[in-house]
């Protein structure tokens, strides 16, 4: 419960409720107290499924998962009057009356301890959202039943819908249901990335702590090949000038523009997508693009053996290399091992885009 609510616009409009004697006659008075004064850290069906639980530690207590017998009716009034010292709940005296207090404590452990009732729902017609129910595609992103980092190419088109209709509009509120890696509290993650005229992968200069503190840096590095085949070395810089800006230099798509795309780049280091990508396919996507997405077409930008030497350099740098893990220099990432590349220069020789027919097969040798 936050005492900062008080001190809202609304506590002008908050009618001063008049407890009777008996616990039904309470009850209502008590819950309306709740949803003035409590809701925004327990929730309004007392499960503390809120923003404010996300940042509070420890987090605000769940009512539905304890009952009666577990917290007694004492240690609540006295929790609510008084506040509890190392957590966020701050005693209400003053503000409440004894009889106040009593009402919501009483509500809470018959709606939420007893019943498990869902109490008021806030999505109501008199509350402004009529015909809340066309926008449940978003529903299970609020819940939490869908995390809200779901890889885009793991949702259906209407759970892609209703995720971008959460991100459009309820985000707002409901922050994130439910995440897989909700990642560090605090992250150096500035919207202005990179900061000062800061440049990713230029280290001939020294850079400051600010400028250069980004979780996305590492994903500017290129992989050093220094056994790369003429074919391979004109692919390197093709992908670093023309294709890094969303893949990241080193191919996994996690840089700072990548995450920012919906659907994110695709990870050219990920084996399990790879394996059943073919030189030919992947020729493909590149000259002609991927509808729906933000991957453009290079075939009026990119001639065919330029497309070829990009392919090549794809397969040898960020599948063979990330697949195998071997032939790497301990600490500076470099390649140093003859590496079999199956779209290599003697596979696409003469056969343009279109004859780049060999796998990305994970077992391609290394020698």
């Amino acid at each position: 419960m936050t005492r900062w609510l008080s001190r809202s616009g609304l506590a002008a409009a908050l009618v001063t409720v008049t407890v009777g004697v008996g616990a039904a006659d309470s009850h209502e008075p008590g819950r309306r107290i709740y949803n003035f004064r409590c809701y925004f850290c327990h929730g309004y069906s007392g499960d503390a499924r809120t923003l404010a639980s996300t940042y509070l530690s420890p987090p605000p207590r769940d009512f539905t998962r304890t009952t009666p017998d577990a917290l007694s009716r004492t240690s609540m009034l006295r929790a609510v009057t008084d506040g509890r010292p190392g957590t966020a709940m701050q005693g209400f005296a003053g503000i409440l009356s004894p009889d106040e207090v009593a009402a919501t404590v009483d509500f809470v452990r018959e709606e939420f301890m007893r019943r498990k009732s869902r109490n008021t729902q806030y999505h109501t017609a008199e509350n402004g959202w009529n015909e809340h129910q066309r926008h449940r595609a978003a529903f299970p992103f609020a819940t939490g039943e869908i995390a809200l980092d779901t890889p885009f190419e793991h949702l259906t088109n209407e759970q892609r819908q209703g995720k971008a209709l959460f991100l459009s509009t309820c985000v707002t509120c409901h922050d994130r249901g439910r995440t897989r890696n909700p990642g560090p509290a605090w992250d150096a993650r500035p919207l202005s990335y990179p900061r000062n005229l800061y440049v990713p992968g230029d280290n001939a200069k020294a850079v400051d702590a600010v400028s250069g503190a980004s979780p996305y840096l590492k994903h500017e590095i290129a992989p050093k090949l220094l056994l790369a085949t003429p074919l391979e070395r004109r692919g390197e810089a093709l992908f670093q000038k023309n294709c890094a800006f969303c893949h990241g230099a080193d191919g996994t798509g996690k840089n700072w523009i990548g995450r920012f795309m919906e659907p994110h780049p695709r990870d050219l280091t990920d084996p399990a997508f790879m394996r059943g990508m073919s030189c030919r396919q992947l020729a493909q996507r590149i000259r002609d693009g991927l509808p729906n997405t933000s991957m453009p077409a290079w075939g009026d930008v990119l001639k065919p053996p330029e497309i070829d030497a990009i392919v090549g350099y794809i397969s040898r740098a960020f599948v063979v290399e990330s697949v195998q893990n071997r032939g790497r220099l301990p600490g500076n990432g470099s390649v140093t091992q003859p590496v079999e590349n199956q779209c290599g220069s003697a596979n696409l020789a003469g056969h343009s885009t279109t004859g780049a027919h060999h796998a990305f097969d994970h077992r391609s040798t290394v020698r």
